[in-house]
């Protein structure tokens, strides 16, 4: 049986699935790994161990898994925690850790230092974005500035997808989608990189750009012999996780919009033309002349997880599930600021800092892990307020990710923006998105087929609640009344 495979690397764990032609899952596995936090507001990945070894493991595990012959895999696509920044020498072999994507906010002076050069409105209209703790240039700036040694030996400066692609098939490829996160680098109306905004990197150390679904090249005698892959499998450039995640639930014409549950809340709508604000991002989509608009909350699942960590490390989330729901909508008045590592969209502050207020003896564990969920849906709310605002408002929403197992984070998210949720019958995620891009990228689907791949299963309808109508703007003023406090507290 013919299949493609799909490997997706997020920030807590790798997952891989193998699908035939028609959408049928034949194989998946998964590996963990972790996020590095060296010092408050840092964020890291190990290149080699995290992000190759485990595609590496994951894919030895699908083939011993289905017994397929790697012959019969007629394309590969990956996807990966994104927008990264990654130098590699003039071999490939990184110089440091990956830098993550937003919730690494170590280039805060390197964004005011270029907003101040360039000026916010001609990076805004050039780029399409402004610039943000999710923009990797200034984080290149950052290494520049602070590790000049490791800068002088930067041969490229990769994400976390293209350096996947580079040890599949050595090729030094990245996807416009992707490329889209390099302001000032990048030009959104030429689809091009550009050194006219600021020329701290030459041009030349940046990958090719391609479409996401291009063959970027084919595995490579090296790659076969590591992965278990069959030497000349053509290989896609993959994109962000975000953007397979969205595919993965069909997510395709304008107005439909993926609202992501991951380790972060992470938001695409796809448009027919730009939507560029400086509370939102913006990047042309997969596909030409397609457009996304995205959103995104610094912390999310990761939030959840620091609760259990830290709160019921007796306890695993379906318990801590239940109880929430024992506790009434609006948590007894408790309310949660998730701001626990700054926050990104849309109010763009990485100093903002995380807080329970009106807590009281009453309170319980339950109350507190509600509280958590629904500050996550409150900050996703504020999001969906930005779109309307824009008057860019959604037609149709498609939830996706582990936290649409959780029903209280489901309905309070749907309560609070008053929006219905989609749920898909299958919610492997990107990786499963992956193996469609891989399967479009041969030509074995059209891109409109995903919905006979995944169709709906459920719907998420909101309800009226008067506490949340009464607590969420409390919530929105609350960052607004305490963020000098914030700010003047400084890093943890």
């Amino acid at each position: 049986m013919t299949c493609t495979l799909g490997i997706d690397i997020g920030t807590f764990e790798t997952k891989g699935t193998l699908v035939a032609h028609d959408g049928t899952i034949l194989a998946t596995a998964t590996r963990p790994h972790k996020m590095l936090v060296p010092r408050p507001g840092w964020a890291e990945h190990r290149a080699e161990e995290d992000w190759w070894g485990d595609f590496v493991h994951v894919t030895r595990a699908l083939l011993a898994q289905s017994g397929i012959d790697p012959r019969d895999i007629k394309a590969v696509a990956a996807s990966a925690i994104g927008p990264c920044m990654l130098p590699v020498d003039a071999t490939g072999k990184p110089l440091m850790n990956g830098v993550l994507y937003g919730v690494d906010t170590r280039a805060t002076d390197q964004i005011a230092a270029l907003n101040a050069r360039i000026g916010e409105a001609t990076i805004l209209a050039r780029c399409g974005n402004a610039l943000t703790s999710q923009s990797v240039g200034p984080k290149i700036l950052w290494l520049k500035e602070t590790h000049p040694d490791l800068f002088a030996r930067t041969a490229k400066v990769l994400t976390s997808t293209s350096y996947l692609t580079w040890k599949l098939t050595g090729e030094y490829v990245i996807d416009h989608y992707t490329a889209a996160n390099f302001s000032p680098l990048y030009d959104v109306t030429r689809l091009d990189w550009t050194d006219e905004l600021a020329d701290f990197l030459p041009l030349d150390r940046l990958p090719r750009l391609m479409w996401s679904t291009d063959i970027a090249g084919q595995i490579t005698a090296e790659a076969a012999a590591e992965t278990g892959l069959a030497p000349g499998t053509p290989v896609t450039c993959g994109t962000i996780d975000a953007a397979a995640e969205a595919v993965s639930v069909g997510v395709q014409a304008p107005g439909e919009m993926m609202l992501m549950y991951g380790s972060t809340i992470f938001i695409i709508q796809v448009t027919a033309a730009p939507l560029r604000d400086e509370r939102l991002w913006y990047a042309p989509w997969l596909f030409p002349g397609r457009h996304a608009s995205m959103a995104g909350l610094a912390t999310s699942g990761t939030l959840t997880h620091w609760f259990r960590d830290q709160m019921a490390r007796d306890t695993d989330f379906a318990t801590l599930a239940v109880e929430a729901e024992a506790s009434p909508k609006g948590a007894k008045g408790l309310i949660c600021l998730p701001y626990f590592s700054g926050e990104r969209t849309p109010i763009h502050d990485p100093r903002a800092k995380g807080a329970f207020f009106g807590l009281d003896l009453t309170h319980t564990r339950a109350d507190l892990y509600r509280a958590v969920l629904e500050g996550i849906a409150m900050g996703t709310a504020h999001v969906f307020d930005t779109y309307r605002d824009l008057e860019a408002a959604p037609d149709r929403v498609l939830a996706v990710g582990g936290g649409t197992k959780n029903p209280v984070w489901l309905q309070a998210t749907s309560d609070l923006t008053a929006t219905p949720q989609l749920v898909c019958e299958r919610t492997l995620g990107a990786s499963y998105g992956d193996a469609f891009l891989a399967a479009v990228g041969v030509g074995a689907v059209l891109p409109d087929e995903i919905s006979r791949w995944n169709p709906v299963a459920r719907t998420v309808t909101p309800e009226p609640v008067a506490a949340y109508d009464r607590q969420y703007p409390l919530w929105k003023a609350l960052y607004t009344q305490t963020a000098l406090i914030a700010h003047a507290l400084g890093p943890g």
